[in-house]
């Protein structure tokens, strides 16, 4: 009888003893006006929506037998497009440009979004493929496109007006061999300035499109020696007959 009642008093006072704690420490946590700690998640990092476009353009602007200029639009800043100066990188072949490799020339452009870059010292008469890369060292995926170098002027051509009237005249044009070696054959380029058309050619064989016109030297006066000397005519319509002709040769 002895042992139940102690076991009965120890079971007890195990259970006052725990709701004294509870007490202690719920009544601690009010007295120090404490809050009790909470952990939160970080939420998700916004995601940036560049615009449906490319960051920036390029084009041809122009070439020399040695030197090729690029001009580029930058539409777009960090993290969408990118930052002045570009470095234009020239390459050998498409395939080179493609993987980034080996690249046979580099320039700088200036700090314009809205510019030019000429690349130099290049070899006449080649195609180049060109890249961007901005100033943070970020190579652009989307522009790689060709340029080619202007080939060695090996011939001069001049044109004179023999003859004019109120709806046309009749020019005569002289090509001339001045480059190193002889030629094997000639073209003679030029453009219209107003509404002249080609009408007959003698001495060559002519190409129009739209206001650009090429003569080709016919099958007998193709091959010229050093200094050596041709000639083709034209009849040309016009409404106003120019003051002359400004002309270009090339092999």
């Amino acid at each position: 009888m002895l042992r139940m009642f102690l076991a009965a008093t120890t079971a007890a006072l195990a259970v006052l003893g725990g709701a004294n704690a509870a007490t202690g420490a719920t009544g601690a946590t009010e007295a120090t006006g404490a809050t009790p700690l909470t952990t939160t998640s970080p939420g998700p990092t916004p995601t940036i929506a560049c615009p449906p476009a490319l960051p920036i353009t390029a084009n041809v602007a122009g070439v020399t037998a040695t030197s090729v200029t690029i001009s580029y639009s930058i539409f777009f800043r960090p993290p969408c497009g990118y930052d002045p100066p570009m470095t234009v990188s020239l390459f050998a072949n498409r395939e080179d440009a493609q993987q980034w490799r080996s690249p046979v020339a580099v320039a700088v452009s200036g700090p314009e979004r809205n510019g030019t870059v000429t690349i130099d010292r290049l070899t006449p008469d080649t195609e180049y493929w060109y890249r961007f890369t901005d100033v943070e060292g970020r190579r652009d995926p989307y522009v790689i496109a060709s340029a080619r170098t202007a080939p060695l002027a090996s011939c001069r051509a001049t044109a004179t007006i023999d003859a004019r009237w109120g709806s046309g005249f009749v020019a005569t044009v002289t090509v001339r061999n001045t480059g190193s070696e002889p030629l094997d054959r000639w073209r003679v380029s030029w453009r219209w300035s107003g509404d002249e058309r080609v009408q007959s050619v003698w001495g060559g064989v002519a190409e129009t499109v739209g206001v650009d016109v090429t003569v080709r030297n016919a099958a007998y006066n193709g091959t010229l020696a050093l200094d050596g000397v041709t000639t083709f005519g034209l009849l040309a319509a016009t409404s106003s007959v120019p003051d002359g002709l400004t002309v270009s040769c090339a092999r």
